[in-house]
């Protein structure tokens, strides 16, 4: 079981890298899980997949109905089977959206017992890939933690390469248990990769692949299209391939 969980800076195209990923792994052999922990959940669109409820309405169903339960309910294993209905099953991987609560309260108790149901599912897993939300909020709230590979999407920017320092520094004084810290440059061109990896030498940042800009992924992305249906000679495709095969995936 392998977790790799994907993070960086709004606007970089965090999300848009996480699905090509998946869309390189799904091909394999390996049992997939997919994860979009965003609350704005734009996963699924990106990988053109209908997602009809999440986690954060299931949430909903455990607070609304705890005073009302029995005293011997098994909360955790209610739960359990509530996550699972809202398991998406695709041809060649399963997918999760944890969605945002929509009412008010304390959501601890929900929470709480969805921590050991994750670790369970996850189990079932050969591979799980989280495409988290941008920033460092869910960081420091320790949500993402004790994962294999973090992998920080940065643009062409000294700022997106300063919010992967502030992430790697702050993973490391909050001890979240993360074994690899990597970063992608995404949207490289030929006129901004040289600068790019300068700023990344000055940072001490490990570039584990270049993804470059791609007019067909833009396209896509303007138009709405799926990037499941990029074709397999897309130069970002390609670009993700590599990084995949350099991290032994």
């Amino acid at each position: 079981m392998k977790v790799i969980a994907i993070t960086g800076k709004g606007g970089t195209g965090k999300t848009a890298v996480a699905g090509m990923l998946i869309k390189h792994l799904s091909s394999g052999k390996k049992t997939l899980l997919a994860i979009d922990a965003d609350p704005d959940s734009n996963l699924p669109d990106v990988l053109g997949v209908k997602v009809d409820k999440t986690i954060g309405d299931m949430r909903e169903f455990m607070l609304a109905e705890r005073d009302r339960m029995p005293p011997d309910t098994n909360k955790e294993a209610l739960l359990e089977s509530k996550v699972y209905e809202v398991l998406t099953e695709m041809p060649r991987y399963d997918m999760l959206v944890m969605g945002r609560p929509e009412g008010s309260g304390c959501y601890c108790f929900a929470n709480n017992l969805l921590r050991g149901i994750m670790d369970r599912i996850l189990k079932n897993y050969d591979l799980t890939i989280i495409d988290t939300a941008a920033g460092l909020e869910h960081l420091s709230r320790r949500i993402i933690r004790d994962v294999d590979e973090l992998l920080v999407v940065t643009d062409g920017s000294r700022r997106g390469l300063q919010t992967a320092e502030r992430i790697r520094e702050l993973a490391k004084s909050l001890n979240l248990n993360i074994k690899k810290m990597h970063v992608i440059a995404n949207k490289v061109t030929p006129e901004n990769r040289a600068q790019i990896e300068e700023y990344a030498r000055e940072l001490k940042m490990d570039i584990v692949g270049i993804v470059p800009f791609d007019e067909t992924l833009a396209r896509f992305d303007l138009e709405g299209k799926p990037l499941a249906d990029l074709p397999v000679d897309s130069a970002a495709f390609l670009g993700v391939g590599e990084i995949a095969r350099k991290m032994g995936l």
